[in-house]
């Protein structure tokens, strides 16, 4: 049989990173969501009916940086040694803050980035009853750390 691969030439593949040494590796990725004044109130003050939104949606946060593999193509499947969820309530917006952890091969850019939009997400999914006009909005890399390609920190926008 002749098969086609994928390969450096313009095709795809999964990157080999099989002689890379395990090294210490944290990434840290944030992003908002705006709403209505009047939604951050009820979520402050556990009034929407699907429950406790930031609880749920730092839950869905941390599942989503363990299956970003399963989500991203060409994602290396990675061992997390932790993931954290912050956030910081604005009068119209939430800004969610991911970190994530791991010693291993590569780098964990892509569960901080996915642990970002999940969360962001399931806190849309929460509260679309009330507000269907929430924004997702500004996901992006602040930092990481580990690695061949060294420490990378974000310039003030």
């Amino acid at each position: 049989m002749d098969f086609t691969h994928f390969n450096e030439e313009g095709r795809a593949h999964m990157v080999e990173v099989g002689d890379k040494k395990d090294t210490k590796r944290v990434a840290i990725a944030q992003g908002r969501i705006n709403m209505k004044s009047e939604t951050v109130k009820r979520i402050k003050d556990g009034l929407i009916k699907k429950g406790d939104v930031l609880s749920v949606a730092q839950v869905g946060g941390i599942m989503g940086a363990k299956k970003t593999s399963d989500l991203i193509p060409m994602c290396h499947n990675i061992l997390l040694t932790g993931s954290d969820i912050r956030f910081n309530i604005l009068d119209d917006a939430i800004e969610i803050e991911a970190e994530v952890r791991t010693t291993g091969k590569t780098g964990v850019e892509m569960e901080a980035l996915t642990a970002v939009s999940i969360t962001a997400l399931t806190i849309y999914d929460m509260c679309k009853a009330v507000d269907k006009d929430m924004v997702i909005e500004d996901i992006k890399l602040i930092k990481k750390s580990g690695g061949n390609s060294g420490d990378y920190v974000r310039k003030k926008d």
